[in-house]
């Protein structure tokens, strides 16, 4: 099976590494994968192709934006494959019914935009897939976990680079804001002197984007003023292949969610992500909702509701994390292999 995903491609954020996985682990079952479009020297090592006609499945992979084709091109998709062998990947949340948690994070700002989405899926596909553990919400929403782990690109200590950083979040600020300031910075106030140096690598979180259409300031909100007071560095995003290097940099890596993903219990990129490096991950995800998709031993590594106790105690205590880490990966590798992964997408297709 040759199958084209149609996405927005970018080096520093959004999902091409989880389909360069599947770029990797296709050929060992007889499939070819590609992203439509033509080759960008800034990522060698992806298949790219616009000659649909030599493709049999296209899987559309849609964030938190419309990724706009132009109609020439878009009629090139939809006459060289038939609707029956097209399918969406919803990632974030804009299929379902508007949510808005608390004022603050939501899938959609008005029923105008939801139908606007709604309106564009339908015309593509009649099946939307959600990377989501959680039960099929509707005949036409299918979940399909998506996301995967390979315990080959698992970090090796004895080569890792060397730890500079106690505490790292790698990620954009793109509804993390709350989160950061509620669970992290707390504590980093109440013992700046016991912790290193901390560091965040990403969009905005030194200033919000200032072009027009970036988006929902709230988006963006946070009180830089504190990172500055608490002596947190910043630093610009990495691109993909470099992220898990970056991770293995620091003893600890707050891992964050955006909080509408969180509750509708999606599944990102970086839930695997970080189980690569050689770091303590520290979740900011609710203690169920962790060992339903890493195990039972994950509970030991969540934040809500214990921020200071786990992260002061990471940092005293490495080894024993360390091992809660191993046990995370023996059920990651288990449960989330990418060859599963593989075979549970080209299954989909064929359905």
């Amino acid at each position: 099976m040759k199958i084209l995903f149609v996405m927005k491609h970018r080096g520093n954020a959004g999902n091409t590494h989880a389909v360069a996985d599947y770029m990797r682990v296709a050929p060992a079952f007889g499939h070819h994968v590609a992203i439509f479009g033509s080759a960008l020297p800034w990522l060698p090592e992806i298949n790219f192709s616009d000659r649909v006609r030599g493709f049999d499945k296209i899987v559309y992979l849609f964030e938190s934006e419309i990724y706009r084709l132009s109609p020439v091109r878009e009629t090139m998709l939809i006459g060289g494959i038939p609707r029956q062998d097209r399918m969406i990947l919803d990632m974030d949340g804009m299929y379902n019914p508007v949510v808005c948690l608390d004022g603050y994070d939501r899938n959609h700002d008005t029923e105008e935009e939801r139908a606007e989405w709604i309106a564009h899926y339908h015309s593509l596909a009649d099946r939307v897939h959600k990377p989501t553990l959680a039960p099929q919400a509707s005949p036409r929403e299918i979940p399909l976990t998506f996301y995967g782990y390979d315990p080959a690109l698992e970090t090796d200590p004895k080569t890792a680079p060397e730890k500079i950083y106690d505490i790292l979040h790698v990620g954009h600020n793109w509804w993390r804001g709350r989160d950061i300031e509620n669970v992290l910075l707390p504590v980093v106030d109440k013992h700046r002197r016991k912790i290193g140096r901390i560091c965040f690598i990403g969009l905005w979180w030194d200033k919000a984007p200032t072009e027009p259409g970036s988006g929902n300031p709230l988006a963006f909100a946070f009180d830089t003023q504190a990172f500055k007071r608490l002596g947190i560095e910043t630093q610009d995003s990495v691109m993909y292949d470099k992220v898990v290097h970056t991770m293995s940099q620091a003893k600890i890596n707050i891992f964050t969610q955006r909080p509408v993903l969180h509750h509708l219990r999606h599944l990102t990129l970086k839930y695997f992500e970080i189980f690569y490096a050689d770091t303590i991950p520290l979740l900011v995800l609710d203690a169920d909702h962790a060992a339903d998709v890493y195990g039972p031993a994950a509970r030991e590594l969540t934040l809500p509701g214990r921020a200071e106790e786990r992260i002061m105690d990471a940092l005293a205590r490495p080894e024993r994390y360390r091992e809660i880490v191993q046990d995370v990966r023996r059920h990651l590798a288990r449960h989330h292999g990418y060859e599963r992964r593989m075979q549970e997408l080209a299954s989909a297709l064929k359905n």
